[in-house]
């Protein structure tokens, strides 16, 4: 019988989930609206009412959990997700790789926050907290499962295999249960996937703090005062938003192969855009708090960045972008719901906008073109230009959606260069930006006017025109639209520098937060015009022939192929290929595949010596080990320079049924830049075409040619035990020992001859890297000569791209400086916020 405890607790947790975040909205509700006596029975209420969906939130979540790491593959979950193959860590990436475990994670993030904002917001909780019960409702609806007649509310992660899908299997065997499961994206088997998921969606949770914040000042006409208690969350959630998406970004370039870390795929803009609003807003909100200006422009940027995370849910779960995104889901019949969802809370937002607004307090006073106001309004509309730029193109296949469904036809269609197309749009903009926040750092802290201004910048100017020269001259940056780039990061490097430095001397490292983040996006635009600009193909193929007609060009002219042991130049470097490797528990670095022997189960393996790394031993000959994802290869290049070996690197690839090659890079990484490399094309070992057979007659110590290989044949020996066979009495083992060159490497390969009971049987030692298999085939005693048969195949192979990616790091430091920016900007506003809750004006 099949176990379904797990299942219906998790589904029973669901049901519980669902009708506790309604309940909790109404209860709430009555608590905000009731007299003062009866508050605190309701405020108690309300709690409970939200701890119970707290425990349901969390029950969910290790119920499904423990189907995936037990192996449940009775559940199709588990079956589609999962495999007996995967290690913990990429267990739980499989439990969210799917939509109900994406949604699952983002109600547990919500259920954290919600249970932060009640202990640290009392007198917001009310209000604030029937916005959160609402969206966990619309949340768990999206895991419920449940079906009414023909209406079906969320797909649930706890359906049986059986009810799933039709096979004839169930209706022989309802309760058969597959051996294992299909396993993991073999894209999102990298430790970055553990953890950017998780990050990502924090950031999506965060944005619904201070819209709920925005929601209940407008609802108990709280019009400016939400500003103090939203402002911390409001950075919070544009530090985990951002950082969520550089570790995307990060996640991309190691282990995807097109030699970048941003595509401008559809699914990458739905999450750049609601950030780029969330800091706009962030900007407004701060302005609004120093000049009570911009207090309508805050209220309509946060509403909009968290429609906007909505809006990207729908675009990235509806399968709308199937035909336009690599990295958007199937649909699975939820768009109906994600649209409700968004619709709901955007005409929610709108209604109490709209009778709100009359009151919301304005300043009649003009903003100055010498007023941080005006140069502050001027960044946020920047930020929401490079929104808009972004977001419409990004949407075109939900108006050709909205259009055919009308019955009407639209042929327009996203860009076909998006890189191209989104780029020369956004590169401009983020000069601009670059520009605004060198300038405007300088009104915020300073009463300007025209001759101040100048007086205040000539200094910056002159050193970063100095700062830009040295970049360009040594950078060999002779492009002007990249000229341009350069004098606009380093002056804003240089701009915020220079009152980072200011602020630093005052002792008031707290109020550094905007500069350091400022700083950050000036290395930012630096590093992302030398790595992509200037990233260099160095794996020409210098040969002068096509390696295969059915290639694409860019493989058979920007690929080099390398041949096992045979040194190839690659620019300023001799690479050779020296074999494929893999990962086994328990063993620092990667083992050489040809002392491994694959073993019965999954990443079983029999070590065939002794694994020594470091002097160590970790495994003896004839241990098992166990292998790390048994299906992916590390395919070892060695880099020489000088005749010297500089370094190895060990790109991944392997093949999948359904997917093709899926090839992840490795990089040797400079201070100044990074060697990228990845394989394209890789030689299939599984079911050689052996060549017809080659007879040789050789005695001792002859030399001969196998393959164009120079093999001697050193001796041949009668043994009284073979390894892996048992000898008996009477019987005759012959071991022969070749030895074959190649290039630098030599080989000993030893084929066996026995007789028995008057009998031949013969051994033939196979070497996949070599491509070879030779056979003792028989003895000739009379004339002291051996027979060897020979047969051949093509040798062990690799086909790669090589590319330098200049002064990336530079984009890497600038992510960090922008997020430690960030995290002082929020120590900063709860610092501010929890003296004002603790003097009772919260």
């Amino acid at each position: 019988m099949i176990n379904t405890f797990a299942g219906n607790l998790g589904h029973f947790a669901t049901i519980l989930a669902f009708v506790s975040a309604v309940v909790t909205a109404f209860s709430y509700y009555k608590y905000t609206v009731a007299s003062e006596l009866e508050k605190p029975n309701w405020r108690n209420f309300s709690r409970i009412l939200f701890y119970i969906h707290s425990i349901a939130s969390v029950t969910i979540a290790i119920s499904l959990f423990e189907i995936i790491y037990s192996h449940r593959f009775e559940y199709f979950y588990a079956y589609s997700h999962s495999s007996i193959a995967l290690p913990v860590h990429y267990m739980i990436s499989s439990f969210w790789e799917g939509q109900e475990g994406a949604f699952i994670l983002w109600i547990f993030w919500n259920v954290v926050l919600g249970l932060v904002v009640i202990h640290t917001n009392k007198s917001w909780e009310g209000p604030v907290m029937i916005v959160f019960a609402l969206v966990q409702a619309f949340l768990v609806s999206m895991i419920l499962g449940v079906v009414i007649g023909d209406l079906k509310i969320g797909s649930s992660p706890f359906i049986l295999l059986r009810d799933a899908i039709s096979a004839p299997i169930f209706q022989m065997n309802p309760d058969f249960v597959p051996e294992d499961g299909t396993g993991l994206n073999p894209l999102l088997q990298n430790i970055w996937m553990v953890i950017h998921p998780p990050t990502l969606f924090l950031g999506y949770a965060s944005t619904l703090v201070p819209f709920a914040f925005l929601m209940a000042g407008l609802a108990s006409k709280r019009y400016s005062e939400w500003i103090r208690p939203a402002l911390p969350w409001a950075i919070f959630s544009a530090m985990i938003l951002g950082m969520g998406i550089i570790m995307g970004a990060y996640w991309a370039y190691v282990t995807l192969n097109f030699g970048g870390y941003w595509n401008w795929d559809p699914v990458e803009n739905a999450v750049y855009v609601p950030w780029l609003i969330m800091v706009a807003g962030i900007h407004t909100m701060i302005t609004f708090k120093k000049s009570s200006t911009a207090l309508k422009t805050s209220i309509v940027l946060i509403i909009a960045s968290f429609i906007l995370v909505l809006y990207a849910t729908f675009l990235v779960r509806s399968g709308v972008l199937g035909d336009s995104s690599v990295h958007s889901f199937t649909d699975l019949g939820l768009s109906g719901q994600l649209l409700i969802y968004l619709l709901f809370f955007l005409a929610v937002a709108i209604f109490l906008s709209v009778r709100a607004w009359k009151y919301i307090p304005t300043s009649d006073k003009e903003a100055s073109v010498y007023s941080r106001e005006f140069w502050i309004f001027i960044g946020a509309t920047t930020l929401s230009l490079m929104a808009f730029q972004v977001i419409l193109p990004t949407s075109i296949p939900v108006w050709n959606a909205i259009v055919e469904s009308f019955g009407g036809i639209s042929n327009m269609a996203p860009p076909t260069d998006q890189v191209g197309f989104y780029t020369k749009f956004q590169l401009w903009f983020a000069v601009v930006l670059a520009l605004l926040t060198a300038v405007g750092q300088f009104f915020w802290w300073n009463k300007m006017d025209g001759k101040t201004l100048k007086d205040t910048l000539v200094m910056p100017y002159i050193i970063s025109v100095l700062i830009a020269a040295l970049i360009i001259v040594l950078g060999k940056v002779y492009n002007v639209s990249y000229i341009v780039v350069v004098l606009a990061g380093s002056f804003t490097i240089v701009a915020n520098a220079t009152i980072l430095f200011k602020l630093l001397k005052k002792s008031t490292f707290k109020l550094a937060g905007g500069s350091l983040a400022h700083i950050g996006l000036g290395m930012i635009l630096i590093g992302v015009m030398f790595s992509s600009g200037y990233s260099e193909t160095i794996s020409y193929n210098l040969s002068g022939l096509t390696y295969k007609n059915s290639f694409e060009d860019e493989i058979n002219k920007e690929h080099v192929l390398l041949w096992i042991n045979k040194p190839t130049q690659i620019k300023d470097y001799t690479a050779i290929y020296r074999g494929r490797q893999k990962k086994v528990v328990g063993v620092p670095g990667l083992v050489e595949s040809k002392i491994l022997k694959k073993a019965e189960g999954v990443n079983h393996a029999i070590a065939l010596k002794d694994i020594v790394v470091d002097g160590k031993t970790y495994h003896r000959e004839g241990e098992f080990v166990q292998i790390v994802l048994e299906e992916n290869n590390y395919y070892k290049i060695d880099y020489y320079q000088e005749d010297q070996l500089a370094f190895s690197l060990s790109p991944m690839a392997q093949y999948n049924t359904s997917m093709g090659l899926i090839s992840s890079p490795d990089s040797k990484r400079y201070l100044n830049k990074d060697l990228y490399t990845f394989v394209s094309v890789i030689n299939d070992l599984e079911d050689p075409e052996w060549n017809k057979d080659e007879v040789f007659e050789v005695s001792p110590n002859d030399t001969f040619f196998i393959s164009d290989m120079v093999t001697k044949f050193e001796s041949a020996d009668v043994v009284k035990e073979l390894d892996g066979m048992q000898l008996f009495d009477g019987d005759v083992a012959v071991k022969a020992k070749l030895t074959i060159q190649d290039y630098d490497v030599e080989k000993v390969l030893e084929p066996i001859f026995i007789i028995r009971n008057n009998q031949v049987g013969r051994v033939p030692i196979i070497d996949d890297e070599l491509g070879i298999k030779i056979e003792l085939t028989n003895i000739l005693p009379e004339e002291n000569k051996f027979v060897f048969t020979v047969n051949s195949t093509q040798k062990d192979y690799v086909i790669l791209k090589a590319i330098v990616k200049p002064q990336i790091n530079i984009l890497w430091a600038g992510t960090i400086i922008m997020l430690i920016g960030f995290c002082v900007a929020i120590y900063r506003r709860y610092d501010e916020f929890s003296k004002m809750r603790d003097k009772g004006l919260e």
